[in-house]
């Protein structure tokens, strides 16, 4: 069976639990077991190191069809699920270390630069907090973003050297800091870091690999596959899409289902109101819609990998602006709906409430908002000065 059909056989327990771990505002164990059982927690690792080195359109099926049946589990999944890719990138010496014996072993991440990474003789000094580290009560390790000084790019060009360090689950507190609404069984918690020494092969630069296809990450040597070879901030911007379409096509099930045995106060039913049909098909449609955009991102740069062509930052940003633009519009239409839907939604128990917190909650991440994008790609359009934007 496949990852997805394995999704789709436990949908009743990932249901079930999804309650679970809204009320203890992390993802239950049983939930996180299914997770890896599915093979989906292993979907982007290579083969070499046990994993299932699956296509990106597959493992973002899967991953959409998860945040489709939990929400909460589907976010976790694209992000932690995206982990094992990125890790793969880092030197063969860590990626032992990490999975030599355990191929299950998995980091959750806060990328926004809020701590500090200071280099030091042999490696860099980790200290600060960040926020939002999805699944990590179920991770061994955390991958914190943050500024490392400056690096050298091409001949006398120097950049602010953006990058990913990796700490081990010994060498950081997890401060449980996430009484929200939506999004709740994420456990999206504060990581909390204390002047902590890592080795310089723990530490992945951006600026340093991504733009300059003449140097590849280190990673790339013992994992050649196309799959490693994609742009990381696109590749970042569609596992985080993927779980919100989901969520989004999870609330157009729910909302449909509701309205169709509604009552009208006037007598007669709601779905057989003219203006709650066209709300209806235009949701669909703008879903339908950002869905092909999302497949289309996932196409095109897996087709650019495999050809070994090197995407400029414009199309990374057209790209990233359709993804990202397209789940804006959903939330939009969702608004829409949850404006003509039953009062009764504003209690907490009526069966669309969290799954609006929930929509509220996942847009809310940066990587999901498009303005920058969207002004990124019409400068280049228009030949004008375009914002730094991480494309």
């Amino acid at each position: 069976m496949t990852v997805l059909d394995e999704i789709r056989r436990l949908e009743p327990e990932f249901r079930a639990e999804e309650e679970l771990s809204a009320e203890q505002r992390s993802l239950t164990d049983r939930t996180f077991k299914h997770m890896q059982e599915t093979g989906l927690m292993r979907g982007l690792l290579p083969e070499r190191w046990g994993g299932a080195e699956l296509s990106l359109r597959e493992h973002l099926t899967s991953v959409y069809e998860l945040g489709r049946v939990a929400p909460s589990a589907g976010w976790v999944a694209g992000v932690m699920g995206s982990h094992p890719w990125q890790l793969s990138l880092f030197p063969e010496e860590t990626q032992a270390e990490i999975w030599e014996g355990n191929p299950d072993w998995n980091a959750s991440s806060s990328y926004a630069p809020t701590g500090k990474i200071e280099p030091v003789p042999g490696g860099y000094k980790v200290s600060g907090r960040w926020s939002f580290s999805s699944g990590s009560d179920h991770a061994q390790g955390v991958i914190l973003g943050g500024f490392a000084g400056k690096v050298e790019v091409a001949p006398g060009v120097e950049v602010p050297n953006y990058g990913s360090a990796l700490l081990f689950r010994d060498e950081y507190v997890i401060e449980d800091t996430w009484h929200v609404r939506g999004s709740r069984g994420t456990g999206s918690k504060d990581i909390v870091v204390a002047d902590v020494l890592i080795p310089e092969r723990r530490f992945l630069s951006s600026p340093l690999y991504e733009y300059n296809p003449e140097r590849p990450a280190p990673g790339m040597l013992t994992n050649p596959g196309s799959l490693y070879k994609l742009p990381w901030a696109v590749m970042f911007n569609l596992v985080l899409v993927a779980p919100m379409l989901g969520l989004g096509r999870r609330f157009l099930d729910d909302w449909t289902a509701e309205t169709s045995v509604r009552k009208a106060n006037w007598g007669g039913t709601y779905a057989d109101d003219a203006l709650m049909q066209m709300h209806l098909a235009e949701a669909e449609w703008i879903h339908d819609a950002a869905v092909a955009k999302m497949y289309n991102a996932i196409d095109t740069i897996t087709q650019a990998a495999e050809a070994g062509v090197h995407l400029e930052r414009q199309e990374r940003a057209r790209m990233r602006w359709n993804i990202t633009k397209g789940c804006q519009e959903v939330g939009f239409s969702i608004n829409k709906l949850m404006r003509v839907a039953s009062g009764r939604t504003v209690f907490v128990d009526h069966p669309l409430h969290r799954l609006y917190q929930d929509v509220v909650a996942e847009l809310g991440h940066a990587f999901l908002v498009s303005d920058g994008c969207g002004q990124y790609y019409g400068a280049a359009l228009l030949g004008s000065s375009a914002p730094e934007v991480m494309l």
